[in-house]
């Protein structure tokens, strides 16, 4: 899969129009000088050559180095990195909590109103362009009422004095920088709105659907039957079974978590992989946007086996 994406990628980044010597060069750049460039890139030579001695760097994980910025692509992603790790947890936490309470909720108050309309708005939810959204609510909590701020990850001036993992949150509890911690989280707040809302409407659906099934098990009716209340039943013991398909779709919305990414750090300014990615599509960048992307691809492949892992400990009747 790793070999076909980044094969893919490889080939159609220079078949899209644009000169990677005159976009870093600019206009007015010398013949001479954008050969030169071309020389030191390795893109005069045949496209075959080109092609092997990426794959033999990406063998030794070494991804090459950024045609713009004149450094190893792998430091550039050490530094992008920790802000998009941020971002996704923060989106995830809203996509796990929103999803499986309300499709829980819906799930118990079946084929009433409550039940339909959180089925419509998981509909709407999903359907909303994470951009779109992103810029309702810079209008409405940001340029208007004024309680967020719209773009970056701190305000101007506000640097953290010492990192530890790149995570602004965590390192602020780690510093016990209470300022830090605050300009951190209202800084994250809209776009992990933004984005792990949109993700949420898939979550409503499914936990839902599951939901409704596992509500008709046996054992579900022998509890019933026993005296247990209703709540203990639906969000205890109905949720943990039905926790398993939800699990393997946190995994593989990996993926979509990651290209919603790439528009939510356009949006609001957020400095992580998905804006570095846009940055240097317009400097066609080749090397970046190749280590990048691939770097993109073996995360959802890790994601993807960990989830494989975790269903033996969610279901006692699955070992591997």
């Amino acid at each position: 899969m790793l070999l076909i994406l980044v094969t893919l990628v490889f080939f159609i980044l220079r078949v899209i129009p644009g000169d990677p010597a005159l976009a870093v060069l600019r206009e007015g750049a010398s013949e001479e000088q954008l050969q030169s460039f071309r020389v030191a890139a390795g893109l005069d030579q045949p496209l075959h050559i080109q092609y092997l001695k990426f794959i033999g760097g990406v063998i030794r994980l070494d991804f090459g180095e950024s045609m713009t910025r004149n450094v190893p692509v792998i430091d550039e992603i050490k530094t992008f990195f920790p802000a998009t790790v941020e971002l996704a947890l923060a989106a995830m936490s809203v996509t796990a909590t929103v999803g499986i309470f309300f499709g829980a909720y819906a799930a118990y108050h079946r084929k009433k109103f409550s039940d339909y309309s959180i089925r419509v708005s998981s509909i709407i939810l999903y359907s909303i362009p994470i951009f779109w959204l992103g810029i309702m609510l810079q209008m409405v909590f940001g340029a208007q009422l004024g309680w967020l701020p719209v773009a970056g990850r701190l305000d101007a001036g506000n640097t953290p004095q010492t990192t530890i993992t790149g995570l602004y949150t965590i390192d602020a509890i780690l510093t016990l920088n209470k300022e830090l911690f605050i300009d951190a989280v209202r800084h994250l707040i809209l776009p992990a709105t933004t984005l792990g809302l949109v993700l949420a409407g898939i979550f409503i659906r499914l936990t839902r659907a599951n939901m409704l099934d596992v509500l008709q098990q046996d054992f579900i009716h022998a509890a019933r039957a026993r005296g247990l209340k209703e709540r203990v039943l639906v969000y205890q013991h109905g949720l943990r079974n039905a926790f398993i398909p939800i699990v393997t779709l946190l995994g593989l919305q990996v993926a979509l978590l990651l290209a919603g990414a790439i528009l939510t750090e356009t949006t609001f300014s957020w400095p992580g992989l998905g804006r570095l990615v846009v940055d240097r599509i317009y400097d066609r960048d080749y090397t970046t946007l190749q280590g990048t992307i691939l770097f993109f691809a073996l995360i959802v492949a890790s994601v993807s086996l960990i989830v494989d892992v975790l269903y033996g400990f969610l279901d006692p009747r699955i070992r591997y």
